[in-house]
C-alpha cells in the first residue's frame, strides 16, 4: 500500500507561481512512476506531469502539452515527497490536483489514469485573471 497526501493548493493570480506536494508512505517515490493529474468539474482526470526513476538511478519527466515550459517535476528523497512546481499560471490551470503512483511501470505511457494504483485526495488550485 502507498498513502499519498498532496499540499500546497490555493487560490493565486495569473502569472505567479505555486509548488504543490505530495508525500509518499509505505514506499519510497523512486520505486514507483509518480505522476500529477488534475480534474475540472464534470471532466475527467487528466495527465499533467509524471516522473520516474530507473535503477540505475536516471530520472525521466513527463508533461502534458499544456504545461510544458511551466510546470516542473521534482524530488526530496529524505522527505519522500515529489513536488509540482508551478509558474506562470494560467486561468485554466484551476482544478482539483492529484498524484498518482503506479508500481513496476518504465514509460511514458504509465500516467493512464485508470491504470495508476494509489491516488491522493487531491489538493484544489485557483487560478484568478
Amino acid at each position: 500500500q502507498v498513502q499519498l497526501v498532496e499540499s500546497g493548493g490555493g487560490l493565486g493570480q495569473a502569472g505567479g507561481s505555486l509548488r504543490l506536494s505530495c508525500i509518499a508512505a509505505g514506499r519510497t517515490v523512486s520505486s514507483v512512476a509518480m505522476g500529477w493529474f488534475r480534474q475540472y468539474p464534470g471532466k475527467e482526470r487528466e495527465f499533467v506531469a509524471g516522473i520516474r526513476w530507473n535503477r540505475g538511478g536516471s530520472y525521466y519527466k513527463y508533461y502534458a502539452d499544456s504545461v510544458k515550459g511551466r510546470f516542473t517535476n521534482s524530488r526530496d528523497s529524505a522527505k519522500n515527497t515529489v513536488y509540482l512546481p508551478m509558474s506562470s499560471r494560467k486561468a485554466d490551470d484551476s482544478a482539483a490536483y492529484y498524484c498518482a503512483a503506479r508500481g513496476g511501470c518504465s514509460g511514458s505511457w504509465c500516467y493512464d489514469p485508470p491504470y495508476m494504483d494509489y491516488w491522493g485526495k487531491g489538493t484544489l488550485v485557483t487560478v484568478s485573471s
